[in-house]
């Protein structure tokens, strides 16, 4: 039986949990990542080198690779000394490193791939550094992924230079021969639209035969979607793309515990709040149900559950 194509589009730690997950299926797997980042390691050695940042790569590449945990342990060890080197994870210097030896970013992370045996493809969202900016409610305009939450304004648009990135064809072509197209989970803004601002990116989306699904944020983000809705989410990548990107919404359909939200409230951030009949309105799909785990007073899609509901999704032709 031919495997299901499933083409996973994100960045940060939930698409990481969610691919440990999906990996565990009979799937053909690739995960488009986003190149954005701007912070810690993966912003240092950006400026350093002249390299897309590593972060999300690496964190999507481990989630996907089948090695022994202690390899597993050393690709995510963090140096906490040494001249140069503190503050930086191994799997970035590697990652750096084959980017160096291959001459191209991509090319890098396909040998990678194949040292750490890993379960898929790990596609940046492009071959290049990109830079995010947001336009806030009030014009003023911020540069910097890691600047952008900062502000604690509201975010009116996201956009991304230069003007001249091109998306990997690879990327495209995954994309076009989809059985099932996977957005998030990740920051709205600073995850996932900036693979989808990526040039080709989102009239690749469009065109695929593919059922679309939007994985939706269990929680706000202070200073990128304070008091935002599941709809609102969703009209933030409709705003964006335009519509008919998205054929079905995924969300979290029952009680956080008082004790969870207290501590999400401390980072000010709450509940996201499911308005189902504005997301009907819009002409989506709602597939609801119990889907986090709470861990450590920290909430986490429960991977295995996510994927099933995904490939039930993926099962339905548009």
């Amino acid at each position: 039986m031919k495997k299901k194509k499933i083409v996973v589009i994100g960045g940060g730690t939930g698409l990481s949990v969610l691919l440990r997950g999906l990996k565990t299926f009979p799937v053909s797997i690739t995960a488009i990542v986003t190149v954005a980042d701007d912070g810690g390691s993966s912003g240092r050695l950006r400026q350093e080198l002249d390299i897309p940042p590593p972060g999300d790569v690496r964190n999507v590449l481990i989630a996907l690779a089948e090695v022994e945990p202690l390899v597993e342990e050393l690709f995510q060890h963090r140096f906490k000394n040494g001249n140069g080197l503190s503050g930086h994870s191994l799997g970035n210097l590697l990652l750096a490193g084959m980017t160096s030896i291959t001459g191209d970013f991509s090319r890098g992370i396909t040998e990678l791939s194949k040292v750490l045996n890993v379960r898929g493809k790990v596609l940046p969202a492009a071959n290049r550094s990109i830079v995010l900016h947001a336009e806030m409610e009030d014009g003023t305009i911020v540069s910097g992924e890691s600047k952008i939450p900062l502000e604690e304004k509201q975010i009116k648009r996201v956009f991304l230079t230069p003007d001249q990135i091109q998306p990997l064809p690879e990327s495209i072509r995954a994309i076009k021969n989809a059985d099932l197209i996977v957005l998030g989970p990740g920051s709205l803004y600073t995850s996932v639209l900036p693979n989808l601002l990526v040039p080709g990116i989102c009239e690749a989306i469009l065109e695929s035969k593919a059922r679309k699904v939007y994985i939706c944020n269990v929680m706000t983000q202070h200073g990128e979607t304070d008091h935002y809705s599941a709809a609102d989410h969703l009209q933030g990548i409709v705003s964006h793309c335009g519509p008919g990107l998205v054929d079905d919404i995924l969300v979290h359909g029952s009680i956080i515990s008082q004790q969870v939200k207290e501590r999400y409230a401390e980072e000010k951030a709450e509940p996201v709040i499911v308005d189902e009949e504005r997301l009907a309105a819009m002409g989506v799909n709602i597939i609801k149900d119990h889907y986090v785990i709470e861990q450590e007073n920290m909430l986490r899609h429960d991977a295995i559950k996510v994927s099933r509901a995904l490939l039930q999704a993926g099962r339905y032709t548009k």
